[in-house]
């Protein structure tokens, strides 16, 4: 609804923010005049939006030794836009073997190194873990900055189960080993959640749908971007809107359990006839609802229909 002007009552909005404001800038200044400990830190950045990242983690990146980035110039847009003015250096998997090297060196000698990563939280499906078990082993510390992370903000913008979920990265690249790694996680109960570059969507989603059964399921793309886009359907009908690879940026797939086949009326009538056999109605409709995972009352209906009606 349009603003008419301010009320009667006086506009409060802006007293509010500028108090927001100065709590915000406070406690920034409050962790900016901490001593940093000497160690290793993971911090999530942005995946879009620059506004997600955490006080905590721009204290952290401006007071860093060295910021190992996956990609130097990206994260340069970052830093620069909170004037952050620490030394980086590229971190990647070409060159993780011998960087992880040299920062480990550095954190014995009780340096404050930083990973990140070109968008969310380092290490998942991006390079890091090779240095952290390093560090673990040699009794350095490892500390987590949290934020923003494309799995997580797919997962719970999806509304499929989060009680249980896998985090299955990307998949491979060729058709053959792809179909062979969805046979695999087909077996996992609970929801799967995938990274996918958007020129491999529709192939990606159409062998989804032929490997891993009748499922709900959502893409999102450029999660917290100006054209964020969430499609949900099932794989199938999901196969058929990707199809053609027409969307681009950054992909989360979220994929629910697999749905188990309907149960009929017939097959429900044909256990309880044989169910009542040495138990009650009531007492069978509660044992066959549980066991076939259908409602108590439909059961309970068709056994009263069976007898026409009569308890």
């Amino acid at each position: 609804m349009a603003d008419d002007g301010p009320s009667s009552s006086g506009d409060s909005r802006a007293p509010a923010s500028h108090g927001i404001a100065a709590r915000a800038q406070a406690t920034l200044s409050a962790l900016l005049e901490e001593p940093l400990s000497p160690g290793l830190y993971l911090v999530a950045t942005p995946i879009g939006n620059l506004g997600d990242i955490s006080l905590r983690a721009l204290s952290v990146l401006a007071r860093a030794d060295v910021i190992y980035c996956e990609d130097t110039r990206h994260s340069a847009k970052l830093l620069q836009h909170y004037s952050i003015s620490a030394r980086t250096r590229p971190f990647h998997d070409h060159n993780e073997e011998r960087e992880g090297e040299r920062a480990l060196a550095e954190l014995k000698s009780d340096r404050r190194i930083a990973i990140i990563s070109d968008a969310g939280t380092p290490l998942l499906s991006d390079p890091g873990f090779k240095l952290v078990r390093a560090a673990a082993a040699e009794g350095i510390p490892v500390f987590a900055i949290p934020g923003a992370s494309a799995l997580l903000s797919g997962l719970t913008i999806s509304g499929l189960p989060t009680d249980a979920f896998f985090f299955a990265g990307f998949l491979p690249a060729k058709q053959a080993a792809r179909r062979s790694r969805l046979a695999e996680l087909s077996q996992i109960p609970g929801s799967l959640v995938f990274y996918e570059a958007p020129h491999r969507l529709g192939e990606a989603i159409s062998d989804m749908a032929g490997q891993l059964g009748v499922r709900q399921a959502v893409v999102a793309r450029e999660l917290t971007k100006l054209h964020e886009e969430v499609l949900r359907g099932s794989l199938g009908e999901l196969a058929e809107a990707t199809a053609g690879d027409g969307l681009k940026g950054e992909v989360v797939i979220v994929i629910g359990p697999e749905q188990a086949a309907p149960v009929s009326d017939d097959v429900i009538e044909k256990r309880l006839s044989v169910a009542m056999e040495g138990m009650s109605l009531k007492d069978a409709a509660k044992a066959l609802a549980d066991e076939l995972g259908v409602p108590k009352s439909r059961v309970y209906g068709l056994g009263l229909k069976a007898r026409g009606g009569r308890e």
